[in-house]
C-alpha cells in the first residue's frame, strides 16, 4: 500500500503537532543550573518555566491551547469581556501566531503550577492533566479564586489547590512566591451580567501578581496586569531583579495590553535590573514589534537616568539571571560548534 493512502489527517496531527516536539522539554530536564543563577524559558503568551539550582521548577501562566479556528461564528459571545469592554459584536480575529514549543503531555517533574489569572490563554487543562498524571501527586495548583475554580472544573483534586491574594506567601522548595496585587483590568470587565455602574470588588479574586524569590535573584510575573501607578509601590517594597510584562498593539477601540510606554514606566516604577515584554508573540490582532521599545527606550535613557535595561526574547528560548543580564536580544542557538570534527564529504575543499 503506498503511503500517500495511508496517511489521514489524523496521523498529520499527531507527526505534526507540538511544532517543537520534546526539545523544549528535554532541555529544561537536562540543564544543570549553575550555583549563583536562575534559568527561565519563555513558553509562549505569558508561560513561563523558572528552574533554580536547587532543582525546583515553577511554571507560571503555561497554556497549549488556540485562539479562533473558524469564521463561521460572526459575534463574540454575550458576555465576552473584549465585547463588554469594547461594545463590538463582531467576533474578532485572534489567531494564534506562535507555534507550541513545549509537549505538556511530556512533563516530568514540575514542584508548582501557578495561574494569574482565569483567562483561557493563562491556565490550561491538557497541563493540568498532565501534571496530575505524570508529576508526583503533591504538586500544589496556584492561584486566585476563579483559577481555582477553573482546576476544578477540569478535574483538578480540591486537596491539591491553593486560592492566593495579594499579601499571601508560598514557600516552594528553595522559592518564596509573594503574591501581589494584579492591575489586570480586562478581568475587571470579564463578568457574565450587565456590570454598567456596578463597582467591582472582586478583583484579587480573579487575578494576582506574583514576585517569585529564588536563591540567585527574583522575577515578577505581572500576568496581564495594564499599567498602574502602584508598581511603583512594588518597587520600593521589593527587590526585583527580572520583571515581564504583557506587551501589544491594541486595535482601537479595546486596551488590553501595555503599550512600549508603559513597559518602560512599568519597568522605571519597580526598580527592576531587566524589563521583558512577553504576550505579543501569541495573537495576530494584538501581534506588536518589541523593536519599538528598544527604539523608545534609546531615545529616552539617558535623559531619565534609566537604571534597567531592555531583553527582547523569543518563544522557546531560554535566560539566565546574571548571566544574561547584559544581552539585548535573544537568538536561537546556530548549532553546528562541532564543525570540522570529521573531514567533509565533498569532492574537494575548494567548494567549501
Amino acid at each position: 500500500m503506498s503511503k500517500i493512502s495511508e496517511i489521514t489527517r489524523e496521523k498529520w496531527i499527531l507527526g505534526a503537532f507540538p511544532e517543537w516536539g520534546t526539545w523544549l522539554n528535554e532541555e529544561i530536564d537536562e540543564t544543570q543550573v549553575l550555583p549563583g543563577t536562575f534559568a527561565m524559558w519563555w513558553v509562549g503568551c505569558t508561560g513561563i518555566w523558572i528552574k533554580t539550582e536547587n532543582n525546583t521548577n515553577i511554571a507560571i501562566d503555561l497554556w497549549f491551547g488556540n485562539g479562533k479556528r473558524t469564521q463561521k461564528n460572526k459575534e463574540m459571545d454575550l458576555f465576552h469581556q473584549m465585547r463588554n469592554m469594547s461594545g463590538g459584536r463582531a467576533t474578532q480575529p485572534n489567531l494564534r501566531a506562535a507555534p507550541i514549543v513545549f509537549d505538556p503531555f511530556a512533563v516530568t517533574t514540575v514542584d508548582a503550577v501557578l495561574s494569574t489569572h482565569f483567562h483561557n490563554d493563562h491556565i490550561d487543562p491538557f497541563f493540568a492533566a498532565a501534571v496530575i498524571n505524570n508529576c508526583s501527586d503533591d504538586v500544589p495548583f496556584i492561584g486566585p479564586l476563579k483559577s481555582v475554580e477553573k482546576w476544578l472544573s477540569y478535574g483538578v483534586p480540591k486537596e491539591r489547590c491553593k486560592v492566593v491574594k495579594p499579601g499571601d506567601i508560598v514557600k516552594i522548595k528553595d522559592c518564596e512566591i509573594v503574591v501581589l496585587d494584579s492591575f489586570d483590568r480586562t478581568c475587571i470587565v470579564t463578568a457574565n451580567e450587565d456590570i454598567r455602574g456596578k463597582c467591582p470588588t472582586d478583583m484579587d479574586e480573579k487575578a494576582v501578581n506574583y514576585l517569585i524569590k529564588t536563591p540567585a535573584g527574583s522575577v515578577y510575573h505581572s500576568g496581564d496586569s495594564h499599567y498602574s501607578i502602584y508598581f511603583a509601590k512594588h518597587g520600593k517594597d521589593y527587590q526585583i531583579d527580572v520583571a515581564l510584562g504583557s506587551f501589544g498593539e491594541n486595535p482601537v477601540g479595546v486596551q488590553d495590553k501595555m503599550t512600549s510606554v508603559d513597559i518602560l514606566r512599568m519597568a522605571e516604577a519597580l526598580n527592576c535590573k531587566i524589563v521583558i515584554p512577553v504576550h505579543y508573540d501569541v495573537w495576530t490582532n494584538f501581534k506588536a514589534d518589541p523593536e519599538e521599545i528598544l527604539m523608545l527606550y534609546k531615545f529616552k535613557k539617558d535623559i531619565l537616568d534609566y537604571k534597567f535595561k531592555v531583553f527582547i526574547w523569543d518563544v522557546g528560548g531560554k535566560y539566565v539571571w546574571p548571566t544574561d543580564k547584559d544581552k539585548i536580544k535573544y537568538h536561537y542557538r546556530r548549532g553546528f560548534e562541532d564543525c570540522f570534527t570529521d573531514e567533509p564529504n565533498v569532492p574537494f575543499r575548494s567548494i567549501l
